[in-house]
């Protein structure tokens, strides 16, 4: 089975102000954004379960104009603070690589 890192042209993370996180997952073939959006697979409850929140605190966005998934969730440790091991959130994405996709 495919994985996020197989089908998407771009999957990436970056801070979304220094209390949220911002994951973008972007296709470039409109069929396979269909595809991989009617699996269901991509969800506020994956990323609430890979990222340790609630699925309340996602802020999920499916973007087809964009081919785009977009999720935006709270920071475990807020960026540049004590603990804070990615002060920019550019590495975050890494646990939604592995994610398989029944397409």
């Amino acid at each position: 089975m495919p994985r996020i890192r197989d089908i998407a042209k771009v999957c990436k993370s970056k801070n979304a102000g220094p209390f949220d996180l911002t994951i973008d997952v972007v296709f470039d073939d409109p069929g396979l954004f269909r595809r991989v959006r009617a699996t269901g697979v991509l969800c506020p409850e994956l990323f609430a379960r890979l990222y340790g929140v609630g699925a309340g605190e996602v802020l999920f966005t499916e973007y087809e104009a964009g081919l785009a998934f977009k999720a935006t969730l709270p920071r475990l440790v807020p960026a540049g603070d004590i603990g804070d091991t990615d002060v920019y959130g550019a590495q975050q994405h890494t646990p939604l690589l592995d994610v398989e996709i029944p397409v």
